[in-house]
């Protein structure tokens, strides 16, 4: 599907998806050097990812979000409700 849209998001959501994934950078950052450190606990490892993954999920929330508010209430005006559809089903697969 060629895609007809580009990331918009206004600019605190913007700001609060940068810094978030500043965050999630360095948390895994620290998993790396946990890993090479034999002394450290596997549930504290997995601690640490499961945050990672909350932190991903907010900034995937931040995205739909903005896509939802942008793009797919504006898709019967435009009159591409199919592929609106169609691409939110695709997205839908990798959750």
């Amino acid at each position: 599907m060629a895609r007809t849209h580009t990331l918009h998001l206004d600019s605190k959501a913007r700001e609060d998806a940068r810094r978030r994934l500043l965050s999630i950078k360095g948390h895994v950052e620290g998993i790396l050097r946990m890993l090479e450190d034999e002394s450290v606990y596997c549930v504290d490892v997995l601690k640490q990812i499961k945050a990672v993954e909350g932190a991903l999920d907010r900034v995937g929330d931040l995205v739909l979000r903005s896509h939802l508010k942008d793009h797919v209430v504006t898709a019967h005006e435009r009159g591409d409700v199919e592929a609106i559809v169609e691409e939110l089903m695709e997205v839908l697969k990798y959750r």
